[in-house]
């Protein structure tokens, strides 16, 4: 798997994530993104042209995979806002305590392994007044695609990078520390068991 890990799994994952119902669901999240912001997985940027520029006054980004984040195409210079790109993954945040306004994850949480340590991280990074961003596909709420999603997921994963199709995004998310003040849900286009997305924010206790 190392010559697909490394050739062609970062150029499917940027292709799937470049979808127009994908790149919809961005814009109605990442403009809420405010302060100081921290973006977890910012995978190729494809988040970057979406963020408010006049709410934001500086943006760290992080990923553990720099062959997705060369795939990259924005001149990360010349962004109206502070930008620094830093390869790591959510088991060790490089970030303060206390030290961010807002946290920002889309179709990210998919491929994460150590769920608890990233919130536990997320947790620690983020001021009390801070706010968790999400936009994520998970499981779906129709027995049937549910079904599929099981089925399909061991395969799915192994090709995927180690995308899970059936995460309970919601109760990740609150068994975690944090407490939803606001969810949307719906399928976007696209095949049903990766197409059911979760959408919101989150704060803390």
């Amino acid at each position: 798997m190392g010559i697909y890990n490394t050739y062609v799994l970062p150029r499917l994952v940027d292709w799937a994530c470049r979808q127009k119902p994908a790149q919809k669901q961005r814009e109605k999240i990442i403009p809420l993104a405010h302060g100081k912001v921290l973006e977890i997985g910012i995978g190729s940027g494809l988040n970057l042209p979406f963020y408010n520029q006049n709410n934001i006054n500086h943006l760290t980004a992080i990923d553990p995979s720099p062959d997705i984040w060369n795939q990259n195409t924005i001149d990360t210079k010349k962004l109206p806002f502070d930008f620094d790109f830093i390869c790591a993954s959510t088991n060790a945040i490089p970030a303060y305590n206390n030290s961010m306004d807002c946290v920002v994850m889309t179709y990210t949480l998919c491929s994460i392994t150590n769920v608890s340590k990233a919130f536990e991280e997320i947790r620690r990074v983020l001021k009390p007044s801070g706010v968790f961003l999400f936009c994520e596909h998970g499981k779906a709420p129709d027995p049937a695609v549910r079904k599929w999603q099981n089925i399909i997921n061991p395969i799915w994963k192994r090709l995927g990078g180690g995308c899970t199709l059936n995460k309970d995004i919601p109760a990740i998310i609150k068994s975690n520390g944090l407490k939803l003040s606001k969810m949307d849900t719906m399928y976007i286009p696209g095949w049903k068991p990766a197409s059911f997305n979760y959408w919101g924010q989150a704060e803390m206790y």
